[in-house]
C-alpha cells in the first residue's frame, strides 16, 4: 500500500486548541456517566495487566486465580474482558483460564520499544499465538514515525498483521511520545490501515500515557477511517487509567466522538490494574483491594 498517498484522502488533525476545547466539552458531559452502570461496564472492558519485571509464573498464576474467582466471588459485576501479560507467561494464563470467557492478550513485536529487527518481532508475536495468545498488542515504532518514515512503520505492522491473521491486533501508537494531534492521528491512521483491530494510546512505559486529547484525535481518526471504509476498528486506552473517573472520561469521549455502538468489549477496552480495584470500590461504595 502507499501510505503516503492513502494518508492524503484524509483531513489534518485538528488543532491543539480545536482538542482542548472539544476535550473540555467532553469532560463536563462525562458527569452524566459517573455511575455503577458505567463503572460495571468499563470493568468488563479491562485488559488486566500484569507487565513488571518482576512477574514470575507462580506471580502471574496467583494473579490470574483471582481473576477467575472473581466470577464467583462478585456475580453481579461483569469480569475483565481479558489477562494482558509477557509472552512468556501466556501459557500460565492459559492453564488458569481455560473454561470461563476470559481471553488471553499479550504484548509482543519488542513491546514497549519496538526496537529490534522485524524478524525477532515477527517470531515473538507467532511464538504467542501459538501460546495460546487470543488477541496481540504491538508497538508502531515511535522512533519511525518520528523521523519521518511512516511508510515503514506500517509496513511492520502489516508483517505482524500476517503473523497475528487469526487473532485480535491492537497497535500501541505510544502517543505520548508523538504529543502532536496530527503525527497522532497519521499513527493511528497507518496502523489501521495496515490493519489494526484497535488502536491503543500507550505503553505505560513512559513518562506520558494515555491522555484525554490523544483519545479524542485517535476516536476521531477511527471515524474518519471508518466513513472512508466501513471497518470498525476498537479503541483502548492505557496507561495512567487509574480512577473510576478516568475509566468514565474515556467511555465518554468514545460514546461522544464514536457513538452508542462502539461501546462494546469488542471495540472498547482499557488497559489497567489499579483502576480494576478502585472500579470494584466505586460499585461495592466501600474500600476494596480486590487485586
Amino acid at each position: 500500500m502507499d501510505y503516503v498517498r492513502e494518508l492524503e484522502k484524509y483531513a489534518p488533525a485538528h488543532s491543539e486548541a480545536q482538542v482542548a476545547k472539544e476535550v473540555a466539552k467532553i469532560k463536563m458531559a462525562a458527569n452524566r456517566n459517573g455511575n455503577v452502570d458505567v463503572y460495571k461496564f468499563c470493568y468488563s472492558a479491562i485488559d488486566l495487566t500484569t507487565l513488571s519485571c518482576n512477574d514470575s509464573r507462580e506471580s502471574v498464576q496467583a494473579f490470574v486465580r483471582k481473576a477467575v474467582d472473581f466470577y464467583e466471588k462478585y456475580p453481579h459485576i461483569p469480569n475483565v474482558a481479558s489477562i494482558c501479560v509477557y509472552p512468556p507467561f501466556v501459557e500460565t494464563v492459559g492453564l488458569e483460564v481455560d473454561g470461563t470467557p476470559m481471553r488471553i492478550t499479550s504484548v509482543a513485536g519488542a513491546f514497549p520499544a519496538s526496537q529490534s529487527f522485524i524478524e525477532v518481532k515477527a517470531l515473538e508475536v507467532a511464538m504467542a499465538i501459538e501460546n495460546g495468545a487470543d488477541e496481540v498488542d504491538i508497538v508502531l515504532s515511535p522512533g519511525m514515525m518520528l523521523a519521518g518514515h511512516e511508510a515503514e512503520a506500517a509496513s511492520e505492522v502489516e508483517v505482524l498483521r500476517e503473523e497475528a491473521k487469526d487473532v485480535v491486533l491492537k497497535v500501541i501508537i505510544e502517543s505520548g511520545a508523538l504529543k502532536t494531534p496530527e503525527l497522532i492521528r497519521r499513527a493511528s491512521l497507518v496502523s489501521m490501515f495496515a490493519g489494526a483491530d484497535f488502536v491503543k494510546t500507550s505503553t505505560g512505559k513512559i513518562d506520558v500515557a494515555a491522555t484525554p486529547e490523544a483519545a479524542f484525535v485517535m476516536c476521531h481518526a477511527i471515524k474518519d477511517y471508518y466513513n472512508m471504509t466501513g471497518r470498525k476498528v476498537g479503541f483502548k486506552a492505557a496507561g495512567g487509567v487509574r480512577t473510576p473517573e478516568d475509566a468514565a472520561l474515556y467511555y465518554t469521549i468514545v460514546e461522544e466522538v464514536l457513538g452508542p455502538e462502539w461501546l462494546t468489549t469488542d471495540l472498547f477496552r482499557i488497559g489497567a490494574s489499579s483502576a480494576a480495584n478502585n472500579l470494584i470500590s466505586a460499585i461495592e461504595d466501600k474500600d476494596i483491594k480486590y487485586f
